[in-house]
């Protein structure tokens, strides 16, 4: 379940946003094993003067934060930055302008279906990747 937000500091049209969206969905599908369903992707376009970057980057500069359930291995949260990148690569973005940051709660920091700590929820999907 994880929940992803994209911040950039350029206007992009609504089928560019719809691609970046898409890609970092189907990275974490691809590196996490997330069910078909769980997607919370949201995305955020700041003004350049409010959005400060290295002076080594370039306009489209992508910081991308996902928040999830702790569990997941080092070769599975590796595999998702790769599969970004990539992703993004396609859309033009380079790796060079591509920041993701990962935050892992502890499962008891989640209230979910009305309330219900995860730590008291069976998800029916491993977490363990």
């Amino acid at each position: 379940m994880p929940i992803a937000k994209i911040e950039v500091r350029r206007a992009r049209s609504a089928p560019e946003v719809q691609a970046l969206i898409e890609a970092v969905y189907e990275a974490q599908r691809e590196a996490l094993e997330v069910p078909e369903d769980d997607r919370q992707i949201r995305y955020i376009e700041h003004k350049p003067e409010h959005f400060a970057v290295p002076p080594d980057r370039s306009d489209n500069y992508t910081f991308v934060e996902i928040i999830l359930f702790p569990g997941r291995s080092l070769e599975a949260k590796r595999n998702l930055y790769q599969a970004i990148v990539r992703r993004f690569g396609q859309l033009g973005i380079q790796a060079i302008d591509v920041f993701i940051v990962l935050q892992e709660p502890p499962l008891e920091n989640w209230g979910l279906r009305g309330g219900v700590p995860a730590s008291e929820v069976n998800f029916g999907f491993n977490l363990n990747v």
